[in-house]
């Protein structure tokens, strides 16, 4: 009888110290989550700042340095994204190497859940990464947190791709979010109209945060079983050629010529704005590797909405960095924008979690 006792204690011990150790994990990762979504604010920062320096200011100033439309819009916007995620994927070689994972990650690149998350990284990198810096460029940091809408997407991408559910409080995140967007868009109209520069960067945030979405669903279950510093160097690597030698040449054509793409991209390479793209890219690849850490941690979709939080510190830093410390104009952000942001946060973690279990937790802490 005492064995059977004892025994009994022994299983419930066992399992409160397993409860406690998936909790402690679980807690690392939203704490893991939360700090990728700062670090992708600074990089938002970085990124822009280096796309208003040097040469970069010839081409975005009064005279456009002879630059077409075209060109400025959509050429400079990809070879900014291009130049910040090449440099995102030496960093993240460069710390596989260093703890002596590159041969992991070349057996990896081939393998199933590598190739898929290749295919998540084409829409979550070229697509969604050079859109984001468009929409960034048209519209400022008030694109910010309508591309921070990828949670939502993602859930709903879950539904059609993996039958996943979609309860009422998840749609209710949505909706949400979705409203906080607005709120945010209508901080650009002024006298009751909204600018077509304004209205076609909100729509081309939406394609990003289309392509976030994709990644998150695809590549959240692909990067469980991949270690997380090996999947961002194929996640990042693949971003960074695709942009580099298709993306940029593509739209050269399209534009003025290949020619035209290869002698802005050498002037940018030799120009002394390139460290601000060296710095951003270091913030997005430890952005996205612990965006891939924490969502193996805490689940994909507490993880995304945890990185999601960038949809407050983007504008936080692009006004700290740009408007604060360098004094540019334009960075400051209305009150009914900061509040369409914390609305947005909102949105996104009920999306991904009940908010009464906060409060449970709490109770049984006490």
């Amino acid at each position: 009888m005492e064995q059977t006792i004892s025994n009994k204690v022994k299983k419930a011990q066992i399992s409160s110290l397993k409860k406690q150790i998936k909790d402690d994990f679980k807690k690392k990762g939203i704490k893991i989550g939360l700090i990728s979504g700062a670090l992708y604010g600074v990089y938002t920062a970085l990124l822009t700042l280096g796309m208003s320096s040097g040469v970069w200011s010839d081409w975005y100033g009064e005279n456009n340095a002879g630059l077409t439309v075209f060109t400025i819009t959509y050429l400079l916007a990809a070879l900014g994204n291009a130049l910040n995620d090449t440099c995102s994927a030496v960093w993240a070689l460069g710390n596989a190497a260093k703890d002596g994972k590159f041969n992991d990650f070349l057996r990896t690149v081939n393998s199933k859940p590598g190739r898929k998350i290749m295919l998540a990284a084409l829409l979550g990198g070229p697509i969604a990464g050079t859109a984001y810096v468009i929409a960034l460029q048209m519209a400022g940091s008030i694109i910010v947190p309508i591309s921070a809408l990828c949670p939502a997407i993602s859930a709903i991408l879950g539904k059609i791709f993996y039958k996943q559910e979609i309860n009422k409080r998840m749609a209710l995140g949505i909706v949400i979010c979705v409203g906080a967007s607005f709120l945010i868009g209508s901080t650009g109209v002024t006298g009751g109209e909204i600018s077509v520069q304004l209205f076609l960067g909100i729509i081309v945030a939406l394609i990003a945060a289309f392509g976030w979405g994709f990644e998150g669903c695809v590549a959240g279950y692909a990067s469980a079983m991949v270690d997380t510093q090996i999947g961002i160097c194929i996640r990042q690597l693949t971003s960074g050629i695709v942009n580099l030698f298709i993306v940029v040449p593509l739209i050269g054509v399209l534009g003025n010529g290949m020619g035209e793409s290869i002698n802005l991209t050498l002037q940018a390479l030799s120009n002394p704005a390139m460290i601000w793209f060296v710095l951003s890219g270091l913030a997005a690849f430890l952005s996205f590797m612990m965006w891939y850490a924490g969502n193996s941690m805490c689940g994909a979709g507490l993880g995304t909405a945890c990185n999601g939080t960038y949809s407050f510190f983007g504008p936080l830093f692009c006004w700290i960095v740009l408007g604060v410390i360098y004094g540019k104009e334009g960075w400051s952000l209305p009150l009914v924008a900061w509040i369409g942001a914390v609305i947005m946060i909102l949105g996104i973690l009920i999306i991904a979690m009940n908010p009464l279990d906060l409060i449970r937790n709490k109770k049984e802490a006490i």
